[in-house]
């Protein structure tokens, strides 16, 4: 497997351009099986997940097209669709599963494989078999594990559909499942991140009836065919603050371009409970240099908590984040993970570098600072803890090696180059 090798324990600075939204861009992949005609799609990352959702595409039939000119421009054509996911393409990421609501609108059936990803706990599938059966669909798994759903002609239909609970992916997939149901659908309890608002509007551009785009109702009425469109990916709000959090955890002083800041009120309210913040001018931020980051007690004195919570709370993936820049920061803090059972086990990897940080339980830590952190030999368990540890890496004195990197490249374009940019010392080492 690939590894990083980071000598840290100096400031980085320097300007960087923010990468587009991987969690629109794979959804957006997804939605373009729902029409024959060409679909456009600019700014969007050139990371691991998204050519293994393109190489799915291309597997099915799909022609893909990536422009060389370095703008994130992607074109898509799914005129002639046939067969099944490929099983090996299927179990490499989560979003694989964003495959069936547009196959089922498409062709009404799909076989696939269980979708693979990040390892963060329990990630079920079964609101978006609800949200199918809404529609008429049946689901069912085989004796073989794999995914089978399928609808007739006759039964596929608009509904009130109640989401029991507010699932990124059973949203968007429910979304792309109900844009061909004829009659009206009604989404209750619909997650609203970014992400999905960009889906809705890519699919309202090609022609989709979808109105509370941004809310948790939706309301989609069924329409008998789709055309093409051309859409550009918003910013990766996840990587800002991921860039965020590395500025201040090494003391540097870094601009980020190319951010929305509309999306990020909650991310900013999250980062002052542990002393950081940044300057706004237009599309861009600045996080300035400061030698004496300070965790905020709560107006009586107790110690503040960061809790995640579906938008617009603050993001579970960036509370691995804000735990290890937490560890920079005077004070103490009580970061809690709510939605994933297994995320916070990578703390165990913070303190073998050094780091005060009390494990309450797979979901509570206590993270007291500022703390020397040392290089350490370390294993990325997922996207958002390999990019902490990267962070952790960075503002540590010595060198660390950081395995399974495949894993942070998931979700994060040209880290190293960028990284580099800044002035960071970081190699990548081949696979072994």
């Amino acid at each position: 497997m690939s590894s990083y090798t980071i000598r840290g324990g100096k400031p980085l600075s320097g300007e960087i351009v923010t990468s587009g939204n991987k969690n629109s861009a794979l959804p957006c992949i997804a939605a373009a099986l729902l029409t024959e005609e060409e679909i456009i799609l600019h700014n969007v990352p050139d990371i691991e997940d998204v050519r293994v959702m393109l190489s799915i595409m291309e597997s099915i039939g799909a022609a893909v097209v990536r422009e060389v000119d370095k703008t994130g421009t992607i074109h898509i054509r799914a005129t002639n669709i046939r067969g099944n996911i490929p099983e090996d393409l299927a179990q490499k990421i989560r979003a694989s599963i964003l495959f069936a609501g547009p196959m089922l609108a498409r062709t009404g059936k799909i076989v696939l494989a269980p979708p693979g990803g990040d390892v963060i706990g329990l990630r079920r599938l079964d609101t978006h078999f609800l949200a199918f059966s809404a529609l008429g669909a049946y689901s069912s798994i085989d004796k073989n594990g794999m995914l089978q759903i399928e609808v007739s002609k006759d039964k596929y239909c608009g509904n009130e559909i109640f989401l029991d609970e507010m699932s990124v992916t059973a949203t968007e997939n429910a979304v792309m499942a109900a844009v061909y149901a004829p009659g009206k659908t009604v989404i209750r309890n619909a997650a609203s991140e970014p992400h999905i608002q960009d889906l809705c509007n890519l699919l309202i551009s090609m022609g989709a009836d979808i109105s509370g785009c941004g809310s948790n109702l939706l309301t989609i009425k069924g329409v008998r065919s789709l055309h093409g469109s051309e859409f550009t990916i918003g910013s990766d709000y996840i990587e800002i603050g991921s860039f965020v959090g590395l500025a201040a955890a090494t003391h540097g002083d870094v601009v980020i371009h190319g951010v929305d800041t509309s999306q990020l009120p909650i991310i900013r309210t999250g980062f002052r409970k542990i002393g950081i913040n940044w300057e706004e001018s237009g599309k861009s931020i600045r996080i300035l240099p400061n030698k004496k980051w300070i965790i905020q007690p709560d107006l009586s004195g107790m110690i503040p908590k960061i809790d995640d919570a579906p938008w617009p709370g603050f993001p579970a993936d960036l509370l691995s984040i804000v735990t290890v820049v937490a560890t920079q920061s005077q004070g103490t803090v009580l970061v809690h993970e709510k939605m994933f059972e297994s995320r916070m086990f990578f703390i165990d990897m913070l303190i073998r570098m050094g780091a005060r940080i009390i494990l309450c339980d797979p979901h509570r830590a206590v993270v007291s600072g500022p703390v020397l952190l040392h290089g350490a030999l370390v294993t990325s368990p997922d996207i958002r803890a390999g990019m902490a540890l990267v962070i952790a890496s960075l503002c540590a004195q010595g060198e660390s090696v950081i395995q399974n990197v495949y894993q942070i490249e998931r979700g994060y374009e040209n880290l190293c180059e960028k990284l580099q940019i800044l002035g960071a010392d970081i190699k990548k080492n081949k696979k072994i």
